[in-house]
């Protein structure tokens, strides 16, 4: 940290009040991004030159439009301020849904585990799996992982969300009906991704449209899950990969794997830590969980 200050600097109090946010998420933002950078004054506390002040509102404004804060901690003020383009008005659906999502994150942070499993089940309840999943799942998992990024969450605070999740959507997935003549599909991750959250929620749809799931759970050694594709006669392979799992490890294990199955049976890959990859030989990239359920509906075609 620099020891010199600028002519206009703003204590960390104001620079809470300027930016909306707390001062636990600009420590957090100085360890882990590198930014701000805060100088000292003469008793020795945090103070923040006016240019950081301003990086850090532009920041602020993108985070609310969806934006993540890794990614803008490392842009260069000018591509910040490209971004920040005045956005179209939500619409009232989409207004309400955002205010669900801030009720339930409301809950985590209350640290009310009770309150917060109440929650989840009057959604799965009045929206029903299909919209639940897509509605409040989806976007809430997202929302829980900007909530760690940003440091208004801590670890355990995501743990236990994962946890309560997948609880509320194996019970769902086990109430459904037994499919019988559904296009079969093994579900799973590959070594070193054990986030298993993304599995239940395509699990979920796909059961809804049918399909018999296979699920192995998480970080199934390759040459397995090709026994087991062979063993429960899949149609379908399909793994998750989510934002921590190393991208560039991505496209050789999908290689690897599609060489190991037989031909015949497909390979789909899902997930943040697949967004943007090119394609892969023999491999169908899943941009979202409505086009797994595409993909799955021109199996049954």
């Amino acid at each position: 940290m620099m020891t010199t200050t600028t002519s206009t600097t703003f204590s960390i109090a104001a620079v809470e009040r300027e930016t909306r946010l707390s001062k636990d998420v600009l420590r957090v933002w100085e360890r882990r991004y590198g930014f701000p950078q805060p100088v000292r004054d003469a008793n020795g506390e945090r103070c923040y030159p006016a240019e950081q002040v301003e990086r850090l509102r532009l920041m602020k404004r993108l985070m609310d439009q969806g934006h993540r804060p890794g990614a803008l901690a490392a842009m260069a003020h000018e591509q910040l301020s490209a971004l920040a383009v005045p956005q179209r008005a939500a619409t009232p659906e989409h207004a309400a849904q955002a205010a669900a999502i801030g009720r339930l994150l409301d809950d985590i942070r209350a640290r009310d585990p009770a309150a917060f499993r109440h929650a989840l089940r009057q959604a799965l309840a009045r929206q029903g799996l299909e919209s639940f999943v897509e509605q409040t799942m989806a976007p809430l998992t997202t929302a829980v992982g900007d909530c760690w990024e940003d440091g208004s969450f801590d670890v355990f605070d995501e743990h236990f969300f994962t946890e309560s999740a997948q609880q509320q959507l194996r019970q769902a997935i086990a109430d459904l009906p037994a499919a019988r003549q559904g296009p079969r599909v093994l579900l799973t991750t590959v070594p070193g991704e054990p986030h298993g959250l993304g599995l239940l929620m395509a699990e979920a749809l796909f059961s809804l449209e049918g399909a018999t799931c296979i699920s192995l759970g998480t970080e199934t050694p390759l040459l397995d899950i090709a026994r087991a594709a062979d063993a429960y006669g899949t149609t379908v392979v399909a793994l998750s990969f989510s934002a921590a799992y190393p991208r560039r490890q991505v496209a050789p294990v999908l290689t690897q794997l599609r060489q190991a199955l037989p031909v015949d049976v497909e390979l789909w890959a899902g997930g943040a830590g697949v967004a943007r990859l090119d394609g892969i030989a023999g491999v169908r990239l899943l941009a979202s969980l409505d086009s797994g359920r595409q993909a799955l509906a021109l199996i049954k075609s």
